[in-house]
C-alpha cells in the first residue's frame, strides 16, 4: 500500500481525507471507514479507475447500501431487472449490467468486501476545534480535531506544532457541576475532552445559531522541563 503522508491515526478529519485527492494518494471514506486507495486504482487503471478518482479525498458513503455495505442497487426502467446503481459511472469491481464474455471474476471479492484491507481509520462522526495555550512560550495554536478521539491522541497531532509536546502537563478550565465553581485542572491523557469535562459545544450553538467560534475551549500546556520525552 502507498505509505500515506503523515502519521497513521484512529480517526480521521474530513480535512484530513480531503488532502489525498491524487491517483497517486487517493483516499476516500465510507460508511464511517477511512480507506487508502491508491494500490486499487494502480492495479486496474482503465475507465472503471475513473469514478474512484474523481471522487479522491470525499465520502462516498452515497454510493453504498449501509444495511449490506454493497453499492446501492435499483430496477433498471428499460430492462425491469435489478441491478447496481451507479450514476457516478461504474466502478471497479462491479459487474456489467449485461452478461459479457470478456467479464473478469477472477479478482474473488469485490474491493469493498475487502475493504480492510485497504482501511487505514475511521472517519470522525464529529470534529470540534480547541486552542492550545502553551504557557511556557505564551504562544496559542488553534486545532480541529475528532471528539472520539483520547487527549493523548490530540497530544500526537499538537506534534506538528511543538516538537516536545510529550514533555507538557495539560490543564484546563472545568465546570464543576455539583458546585457550580470553576477549578484548573489536570487533564487525563486517557480520555477524551468530554470525559475530561471539557464539552463540546458546537451542538448548542448551532441549535441557537451561535457562531460557531463564539467559544472555543483553552487547553494550557505546562512544560514538566523533561525534553528526554520528546
Amino acid at each position: 500500500m502507498a505509505p500515506p503522508r503523515g502519521p497513521l491515526r484512529r480517526y480521521y478529519t474530513p480535512y484530513e481525507v480531503a488532502m489525498h485527492n491524487t491517483p497517486d494518494d487517493l483516499w476516500v471514506s465510507f460508511l464511517g471507514g477511512v480507506y487508502n486507495i491508491t494500490d486499487l486504482v494502480e492495479e486496474h487503471q482503465g475507465t472503471l479507475a475513473a469514478p474512484l478518482i474523481a471522487a479522491a479525498g470525499k465520502d462516498i458513503s452515497h454510493w453504498f447500501d449501509p444495511s449490506t455495505g454493497d453499492p446501492k442497487r435499483h430496477v433498471c426502467p428499460v430492462t425491469h431487472l435489478e441491478r447496481y446503481y451507479t450514476p457516478m459511472g461504474r466502478f471497479i469491481h462491479v459487474p456489467p449490467p449485461e452478461p459479457m464474455s470478456n467479464w473478469d471474476t477472477g479478482f474473488g471479492q469485490p474491493w469493498w468486501k475487502n475493504a480492510k484491507r485497504y482501511q487505514i481509520g475511521f472517519l470522525s462522526a464529529r470534529t470540534r476545534v480547541v486552542r492550545i495555550r502553551n504557557v511556557l512560550t505564551d504562544q496559542e495554536d488553534q486545532i480541529e480535531v475528532p471528539c472520539e478521539e483520547k487527549l493523548v491522541e490530540i497530544r500526537e497531532r499538537y506534534l506538528d506544532l511543538n516538537a516536545h509536546a510529550r514533555s507538557y502537563t495539560w490543564k484546563a478550565i472545568i465546570h464543576d457541576k455539583g458546585t457550580g465553581a470553576h477549578t484548573f485542572k489536570e487533564l487525563d491523557l486517557n480520555l477524551t475532552l468530554e470525559e475530561n469535562g471539557v464539552p463540546d459545544e458546537g451542538p448548542t450553538f448551532e441549535d441557537h445559531h451561535v457562531p460557531g467560534d463564539y467559544y472555543i475551549p483553552v487547553l494550557h500546556v505546562y512544560w514538566n522541563d523533561d525534553l528526554t520525552v520528546a
